[in-house]
């Protein structure tokens, strides 16, 4: 009998959209806006619903405290102020969690701040305190080789790789910035064949055809793509037939 490998399908919710109660049926884990770039009490309480009907994995997803720029541009802050926002935001997921009687499953920021924290140890450092400031283990999401990734496993927080299903890469492993045309993979079957790519040769080829090595367990789908609830389906199927469950 093959080996069936386990991966982690991820989306960012609570931002918005609304389509929450299409996305969790096909979702392993969620990041929830906490406030920072989208999300409020309202918001937070009704996803964290959704997902404990669905048992999906609940994370923080906090942000650069932006609500205008939609957290996707990065904010001058002092050490200090980053950690009391970013504090804060999860503490407002957690206080809905306690409530629920569930557990924060892991820590993944949102747009600039995940982008900077990939390559500035500052901003890294901010968010891996942070993590360590809760009494309980709570897991990191970070992309491969990141800066970020280096100095939370230092510090012994686990550390879960992440890669982007529907979002093409650079060289250097950084995303295809959102203003360029060929940022975002629409075509469903592209998506499928960028994720299997890295999941079974640890390979993700570049916007200009580059192969690059990488490695990653869990893939995110952004629920704000267009076709997102389609492309969902679709891995959800493709990936069982290729001997890879979703957990």
């Amino acid at each position: 009998m093959e080996n069936v490998i386990s991966v982690d399908i991820n989306a960012d919710v609570g931002e918005g959209v609304g389509n929450e109660f299409e996305l969790m049926p096909y979702l392993s884990s969620c990041n929830i806006a906490c406030g920072g770039h989208a999300g409020d009490l309202e918001s937070i309480t009704e996803v964290v619903q959704l997902a404990k009907k669905y048992q999906v994995k609940i994370g923080a997803h906090p942000s650069f405290p932006d609500i205008l720029n939609f957290g996707r541009q990065i904010m001058s802050l002092t050490n200090a102020d980053l950690y009391v926002s970013l504090k804060h935001q999860i503490e407002t997921l957690q206080a809905v969690l306690q409530n629920e009687c569930l557990p924060l499953n892991h820590i993944k920021p949102h747009g600039a701040l995940y982008n900077l924290a990939a390559k500035d140890e500052n901003t890294a450092q901010v968010i891996v305190e942070v993590v360590k400031s809760f009494s309980t283990p709570i897991k990191l999401y970070a992309p491969y080789n990141s800066v970020i990734a280096k100095l939370a496993k230092q510090e012994h927080i686990e550390v879960v790789f992440e890669a982007f299903a529907d979002r093409n890469y650079n060289e250097d492993l950084s995303l295809v910035s959102r203003r360029d045309k060929d940022a975002i993979l629409h075509e469903k079957e592209a998506v499928l064949s960028h994720v299997l790519s890295m999941v079974n040769h640890q390979k993700v080829t570049s916007v200009r055809g580059v192969e690059v090595s990488v490695k990653a367990s869990t893939f995110c789908v952004h629920g704000d793509t267009e076709n997102a609830i389609e492309i969902l389906k679709f891995l959800s199927d493709n990936l069982k037939k290729n001997n890879i469950q979703i957990q």
